[in-house]
């Protein structure tokens, strides 16, 4: 009987090894991909801070006229980004539990339609039957600026015809490598209430207001470019970070079935020689 239960305890540590090794080239692989993942999202908000700050020089000089992407916001449109997998604690449950949250909000007086990105955000949405206006997946890791142009072309389109005024972001950005926050940001229309006022000392051509229809779906794709890449990098440091754990509770746990297997082969150690001193002082 002792020795059914310590073959089954070894075969449970030979298990928890393999899962162990398996953890630990998945926290690797997620090291790996983060640093390069880290260089891109630094590269891209270079490019969208001042593309920004244009966008709010030029509103914040031209108050007063009224552009047609600032409007009412009775069509609502959540862009959703999550991950392609899983093992990644909880980047997904997180940043999908605020898209919830928000569109609850949201739904109270608006028609709202989603726009997920990612496996899991689409696998979320479908199963709930939500209103989806287009979905992408494993997009994350490889895309560039064109791919997010694409995707943004077909929303400032809809947003020009009509289709949606108001379009928000649910994403989760990179803080550090322990830390990743999830955010819900709006897109369009730019707020500018609260933004300082400031001298008009720059000359647009043809006109402030043209310039900025030309800059608004290069701003849209460069949102949406830096917050698949920010999403990205969240994803992979939250990944690394459950796979370290995943390692260190393995390790644990091999060193308790190790000292339960030595416990074990004492006792039945010790109990063959009882009954080896047990018999050999029957003899006598």
């Amino acid at each position: 009987m002792a020795s059914a239960n310590m073959k089954d305890i070894k075969r449970r540590i030979k298990s928890v090894e393999s899962t162990m090794q398996i953890t630990k080239a998945m926290g690797l692989v997620a090291s790996s991909k983060l640093r390069r993942a880290r260089e891109k999202s630094d590269k891209v908000k270079l490019y969208f801070d001042v593309l920004y700050e244009t966008i709010h020089e030029i509103i914040s000089e031209n108050r007063t006229y009224e552009s047609m992407f600032n409007g009412t916001s009775n069509n609502v449109l959540m862009i959703v980004i999550a991950g392609d997998r899983g093992l990644a604690g909880g980047y997904n449950t997180n940043v999908l539990k605020l898209a919830q949250n928000r569109y609850n909000e949201l739904s109270l007086s608006k028609n709202v339609i989603i726009l997920p990105i990612g496996k899991k955000a689409v696998e979320y949405f479908e199963k709930r039957n939500f209103k989806i206006m287009a979905k992408y997946t494993n997009i994350a890791e490889s895309i560039d600026i064109y791919d997010a142009a694409n995707i943004s072309d077909r929303i400032v389109e809809a947003f020009i015809a009509g289709k949606i005024d108001r379009i928000e972001l649910v994403y989760t950005s990179y803080v550090s490598s322990l830390t990743q926050e999830e955010k819900c940001v709006s897109v369009l229309p730019i707020e500018n209430e609260g933004m300082e006022r400031k001298n008009n000392l720059t000359t647009y051509e043809p006109s402030a207001e043209e310039v900025f229809r030309m800059l608004i779906p290069q701003y849209v794709s460069g949102i949406l470019y830096g917050a698949i890449v920010d999403s990205y990098a969240a994803e992979l440091a939250a990944r690394r970070i459950a796979m370290d754990n995943a390692s260190d509770n393995a390790a644990a746990m091999i060193d308790e079935l190790s000292l339960i297997y030595n416990r074990a082969r004492q006792n039945t150690i010790t109990q063959e020689i009882t009954e080896i001193v047990g018999g050999a002082s029957t003899q006598t």
